[in-house]
């Protein structure tokens, strides 16, 4: 789902106020309200994504107001780093590595939402401090009416036809953008070999994008023919965005691959309203939220007892099947992450 007109975040504490009333431990907690700083692709832009309706459904049950601020991944972790000593947002949610990131910069407490009991190791904390709500995994959009077959290889998009008609969302900024980078360390073999390929690639870049899902609608228009995203997010704009074909490439003769890119929560340290933003992750990770995951949202589901048989679960078994998923090291990403960012920007002069 395209990234939305972005919300104005909720109002600085009063200055006549004390200064622990932004500490979530004073009357600011007792306001019925959530601010909720996240990674766009669950939002829908005609108001028709998870988000759209979990929100709508957790005011109605609790009273509390969802306040709903997007952008990259890595823009969410900055916002609040630069916050921290005056936090704003209640909940962040990004995909990997920058929950990790988050994580290591103390921006996240620990909480045990309920239901995580019935999610993944891999897709957790072993600290507790967040928690997948949404599963999802890499991929790639390709117009399909001017783009008959997908690209099978990484190789094929260094086709001169792809010139000025390609972009991917900038790593480091977005999580999609950073997921380019380690699907192609994978695939590529290592750091050096997935830099020179990309550096090779950049004669087909129209250039930076600090979201990936403003990519998509360019797709779908014919402005561009390839971009990057993610399953979960492009999924849900193809219902409206017709020309959008999912596809994966391989490195020459292999296996097409991806791997788990999960939406992943945490209650913000010193969270303004911490009472409610635990009860917003308790909803997340209900059994009635998580089972609208892929009905509504078009993800998968974050936990193993859901088992998901609505017409958009079994498109997305479908259109995984054949496809190698692998594991990364999310350890070695966020701590070398800083690296691997400068290494990419030395090789597409970016």
């Amino acid at each position: 789902m395209p990234a939305n007109v972005r919300k104005p975040l909720a109002a600085l504490c009063v200055l006549a106020l004390p200064l622990t009333a932004c500490g979530g431990n004073t009357a600011a907690s007792d306001e019925k309200v959530v601010t909720v700083y996240s990674a766009d692709g669950l939002k829908g832009e005609k108001g028709d994504g998870w988000y759209d309706r979990i929100f709508k459904d957790f005011q109605k049950e609790t009273g509390i107001k969802v306040k709903y601020v997007e952008g990259g991944s890595g823009e969410m972790v900055q916002r609040a780093t630069r916050e921290k000593f005056n936090p704003q947002a209640d909940v962040l949610v990004t995909l990997p590595p920058f929950i990790q990131q988050a994580d290591t910069k103390g921006l996240l407490q620990k909480y045990t939402p309920k239901g995580a009991e019935q999610v993944g190791g891999a897709d957790k904390a072993a600290g507790g401090t967040w928690t997948a709500v949404v599963n999802n995994y890499f991929g790639f959009v390709r117009n399909t009416k001017k783009v008959k077959q997908a690209p099978a290889t990484w190789e094929d998009l260094l086709d001169g036809s792809y010139r000025n008609k390609l972009q991917y969302s900038t790593p480091g900024v977005a999580g999609d953008g950073t997921a380019v980078l380690i699907k192609a360390m994978h695939d590529f073999g290592g750091e050096k070999p997935a830099m020179e390929y990309l550096a090779g690639l950049q004669k087909n870049n129209v250039g930076p994008a600090a979201s990936t899902g403003k990519l998509a609608p360019k797709v779908d228009k014919g402005e561009l023919l390839v971009a990057n995203g993610d399953v979960q997010m492009n999924y849900a704009q193809s219902k409206s965005m017709p020309n959008l074909g999912i596809w994966f490439p391989a490195r020459g003769s292999g296996k097409p691959t991806t791997f788990a890119l999960p939406y992943a929560a945490g209650l913000v340290t010193k969270a303004p309203h911490t009472a409610n933003g635990r009860k917003l992750l308790d909803y997340m990770l209900s059994r009635t939220a998580q089972k609208q995951v892929s009905e509504v949202g078009g993800g998968f589901t974050a936990r193993q007892d859901i088992k998901a048989t609505d017409a958009n679960a079994t498109a997305l078994t479908q259109l995984m099947d054949g496809v190698e998923v692998f594991q990364p090291d999310w350890n070695d990403i966020q701590k070398n992450l800083p690296s691997y960012i400068d290494a990419w920007k030395s090789a597409t002069d970016s």
